[in-house]
């Protein structure tokens, strides 16, 4: 690959990686650690992830178990569970917090592949906005007689088939998560 494409791929790279991230943070009626991931908890003034306070285990598939190493987190641990997003009341029986993911229903199901479909729409986005960089970079490269005519062709085009690869991979992603979510 052409040292120019270089820092392009590795954006298209790191869209990906961001992607797959913000996948494994959709609650899909398992339980799943990665539920916890933007979570944060006020702990001395601090905004503190829950995982650098709590050991978390899922003691079953539906269930995650949050044990705080310090038992005097566990209220604000709780608390900052109830204030997020995920959608679920955690119980606290005084010495661990428990998460139960009830099963999704088919309108929750279609609601997350929506959700899934758009940030996949949202990362091809991404994808060809790096292209548009690159082609435009490529651009003043050539006006500034630092590569030829045929050398800014053949990175456009190579940036191309780097954006068509990416954009395919990010359907394949989505196409699997989708169909986790429809198969649980």
């Amino acid at each position: 690959m052409n040292e120019r494409l270089n820092p392009y791929n590795e954006k298209m790279e790191k869209t990906i990686r961001v992607l797959e991230g913000e996948f494994a943070t959709i609650r899909a009626g398992r339980a799943n650690p990665a539920v916890l991931d933007k979570i944060t908890v006020d702990y001395y003034g601090t905004p503190t992830p829950v995982q650098a306070m709590a050991a978390i285990s899922v003691a079953e598939a539906r269930i995650l178990v949050i044990q705080p190493w310090d038992k005097s987190t566990l209220k604000p641990i709780e608390k900052a569970i109830q204030a997020s997003d995920i959608g679920i009341n955690p119980t606290n029986d005084g010495s661990v917090i428990r998460i139960v993911f009830p099963p999704l229903t088919e309108e929750r199901r279609k609601e997350i592949c929506k959700q899934i479909k758009k940030q996949g729409e949202e990362a091809k986005v991404a994808i060809r906005a790096i292209r548009r960089d690159a082609n435009e970079k490529f651009k003043a490269l050539k006006k500034s007689s630092e590569i030829s005519e045929d050398d800014q062709k053949d990175l456009e085009e190579a940036t191309q088939k780097m954006t068509d690869k990416f954009c395919k991979r990010i359907d394949e992603i989505a196409a699997k998560k989708e169909k986790e979510i429809l198969e649980i």
